[in-house]
C-alpha cells in the first residue's frame, strides 16, 4: 500500500491550498486526512467512505475544508479554504480497509502516507 501526499506549502492567512494523495496497492473502505503540529498529537481532520456514503469533519475543519477523491485515478484531495495560522501542521493522508462510522483516532486507521507541510502565515 502506498499513499503519496503532496500540495503543502506556505500560504497567507485567508488563503487556500489543495492537498493531494495518490492511493495504491489495494482497495480501501475509506480515506481521510490528519494533521500534526510540532510537539502535538496527530489529529483527525476529515474522513470519508470510499463511495461517499459517510463524511466526517473535525469541528476545526467544518465549513472551510472539503474532502473528496477522483474516481478515475484514486487521487484523494483535501481542499482547504480560509486558512488560519493555527492550521499550520504536517498533513497526512490516511486510509482504512473498512469505513462505517466516525474514526477520529489515528490508531483506528490502517495506513498513513508521508506528510506534507502546510504553513499559514499571519
Amino acid at each position: 500500500v502506498q499513499l503519496q501526499a503532496s500540495g503543502g506549502g506556505l500560504v497567507q492567512a485567508g488563503g487556500s491550498l489543495r492537498l493531494s494523495c495518490v492511493a495504491s496497492g489495494r482497495t480501501f473502505g475509506g480515506y481521510g486526512w490528519f494533521r500534526q503540529a510540532p510537539g502535538k498529537e496527530r489529529l483527525f481532520v476529515a474522513g470519508r467512505s470510499w463511495r461517499g456514503e459517510f463524511t466526517h469533519y473535525a469541528d476545526s475543519a467544518k465549513g472551510r475544508f472539503a474532502i473528496s477523491r477522483d474516481n478515475r485515478d484514486n487521487t484523494l484531495y483535501l481542499q482547504m479554504n480560509s486558512l488560519k495560522p493555527e492550521d499550520t501542521a504536517v498533513y497526512y493522508c490516511a486510509a482504512r480497509r473498512e469505513y462505517g462510522r466516525y474514526y477520529p483516532r489515528a490508531d483506528d486507521w490502517n495506513y498513513f502516507g508521508q506528510g506534507t507541510l502546510v504553513t499559514v502565515s499571519s
